[in-house]
């Protein structure tokens, strides 16, 4: 959605070596209204373009399909995509009709690129989930590849969003990292209760100045769906307001 930062680069990073030298390489700028609930930040979500168009030329874009929503959305627009299983919980359960906005946007601009290959990043795990779903069930003739969360030394996952946060809060975030490394700890240790790490990991979370948490989950890797027991390839997946700012992050398990 722009506000491009080192991990949008390392997006463009892959889709350019997945490209080759002789392959071309489009990067999508949409501030897309649809997955935005009533009360979000729509309005003010951070649009600095000429950084981002710099941004994507330093990275070998050979095309910025950067559409108006008038031209994705014209009047009487009346079609939309959902998914029914992998985008119900989690961010999906605390900000409805987001992933609506997400998959109808996804499609339209995969028809509208025709892209053989897709790159998103996995900070935002279950929207890779919902848009792996989108294109298995739809057939869509694309192949999708995944990239690693990129972090500020400091353990904060990089979004668009943490130019939001005031210092005070922006000195407290990497907590919410730090609990999810203390997570898979407790795991490593061999807890592999549920329930009990969805305890100790909300009460650090809820212990950070300022923190408000929307949800703490552990879920299979694969279909999302909440687990008794923690095995390898599960997820441990947080959302957390700091002031007036949401941080989602997540951490892949591992047993042992």
């Amino acid at each position: 959605m722009g506000a491009l930062h080192a991990g949008h680069a390392a997006l463009l990073v892959r889709a350019r070596k997945l490209a080759g030298r002789l392959g071309s390489v489009t990067a999508s700028i949409f501030v897309n209204p649809t997955q935005f609930g009533p009360n979000e930040d729509l309005s003010r979500y951070p649009r600095p373009f000429a950084k981002d168009q710099a941004l994507c030329r330093t990275h070998g874009v050979n095309l910025l399909f950067a559409p108006t929503p008038e031209a994705l959305y014209p009047d009487g627009f009346s079609t939309w995509v959902h998914e029914e299983s992998v985008g119900l919980g989690l961010c999906g359960g605390t900000r409805p009709g987001h992933f609506r906005g997400v998959c109808t946007v996804v499609l339209k601009l995969l028809l509208l690129t025709r892209a053989t290959h897709a790159v998103f990043g996995r900070k935002d795990f279950q929207q890779c989930a919902v848009i792996a779903r989108l294109v298995r069930d739809l057939n869509l003739p694309v192949k999708l590849d995944f990239v690693d969360t990129v972090r500020e030394p400091d353990g904060l996952a990089l979004s668009s969003r943490n130019a939001y946060l005031t210092p005070e809060e922006r000195s407290e975030a990497p907590r919410i990292y730090a609990a999810l490394v203390a997570a898979q700890a407790a795991v490593a240790r061999g807890e592999s209760t549920a329930s009990r790490l969805r305890r100790a990991l909300e009460r650090r979370l809820a212990a950070i100045p300022g923190a408000r948490v929307d949800y703490v989950a552990f879920v299979d890797g694969s279909t999302l769906q909440p687990v008794s027991k923690v095995t390898t390839g599960c997820v441990a997946a947080v959302a957390v307001w700091l002031g007036k700012t949401r941080l989602i992050d997540n951490i892949l398990l591992s047993v042992g």
